[in-house]
C-alpha cells in the first residue's frame, strides 16, 4: 500500500531512482535535493546545462525573464516555462511538462509530460506522468494544526513523518479548477477531479469525485 509504483509509471522520469528502496511514495520527499546533487556528475553528459549554482536546464528548456526559477532543481528537456512562473528550488520536472504563469513550485517531484498550467500551487508533492491540474488548483502543504501530515486511511492514520506534505497524484489524474489538495492526499492513477473539490484522504485508481464528495469508478 502507497509503494511507489501503485501510482506511478517509473520510466516516465530520467530521475526516479529516487524511488529505489522507498515504502510510501512521499518518503522521497526529504531526499530531493541531495538526488538533485548527487545526478550532478550525468548530467552534463546528459545534455543539461548549468544555469546557476545547482540549477540544471535540459536541451530546449528556456527561462523567461519573467520567471523565477531557484537552484537546487533539475528542469527537464523542452519544458514549457510561461510567465511569472516561480520555481523555488528542491524541484525535480520531467520533459515536456508545462509549468505555467504565476505557477510557484517548490520541494516536489513532477514526472514527465505533466500539465501545471494557470495559477497553481505545488508544494511538497509527487505528480505522476500526464497529470493534468486545472486553473487555480493549489496542492496545500501545511495542517492549520501543529503536527505532522497524517494520512488518512479506511481504518486508521498513518503518520508521514512530515511537517509539510500535500499530494501524492497518480499518471493521467486531471483536476478540475479551483479544486484544493489538502495536506496526507493520496490519489490513484487515471482519476477525474471536479472543479471546486476539496479533496482529502486516500482515493483509489480510476475514481471519479465530484465536488458534493461523492465517488464512483470510472467505466
Amino acid at each position: 500500500m502507497f509503494a511507489p509504483t501503485e501510482y506511478f509509471d517509473l520510466s516516465k522520469s530520467e530521475f526516479s531512482s529516487i524511488f529505489d528502496g522507498v515504502e510510501y511514495a512521499w518518503q522521497i520527499l526529504p531526499k530531493i535535493t541531495d538526488h538533485i546533487k548527487a545526478a550532478r556528475p550525468r548530467l552534463t553528459a546528459a545534455g543539461y546545462r548549468e544555469v546557476a549554482p545547482d540549477l540544471w536546464l535540459g536541451e530546449g528548456t528556456v527561462i523567461p525573464p519573467t520567471a523565477s526559477v531557484s537552484g537546487p532543481a533539475i528542469i527537464g528537456k523542452k519544458v514549457e516555462i510561461r510567465h511569472g512562473a516561480f520555481i523555488r528550488g528542491s524541484a525535480i520536472i520531467g520533459n515536456g511538462c508545462v509549468i505555467g504563469n504565476s505557477c510557484e513550485i517548490k520541494n516536489s517531484f513532477i514526472f514527465d509530460s505533466v500539465q501545471i498550467p494557470h495559477f497553481n500551487y505545488v508544494g511538497d508533492s509527487v505528480m505522476g506522468y500526464k497529470s493534468h491540474i486545472g486553473a487555480g488548483v493549489i496542492l496545500s502543504n501545511v495542517k492549520s494544526v501543529p503536527g505532522n501530515v497524517m494520512v488518512k486511511c479506511k481504518d486508521c492514520f498513518i503518520d508521514t513523518g512530515l511537517r509539510k506534505f500535500s499530494a501524492i497524484i497518480g499518471d493521467h489524474t486531471e483536476a478540475g479548477c479551483n479544486t484544493v489538495f489538502n495536506p496526507g492526499t493520496i490519489v490513484g492513477k487515471e482519476c477525474v477531479i471536479y472543479p471546486l473539490t476539496s479533496v482529502r484522504g486516500v482515493i483509489p485508481a480510476r475514481t471519479i469525485v465530484k465536488n458534493d464528495g461523492k465517488m464512483m469508478q470510472k467505466r
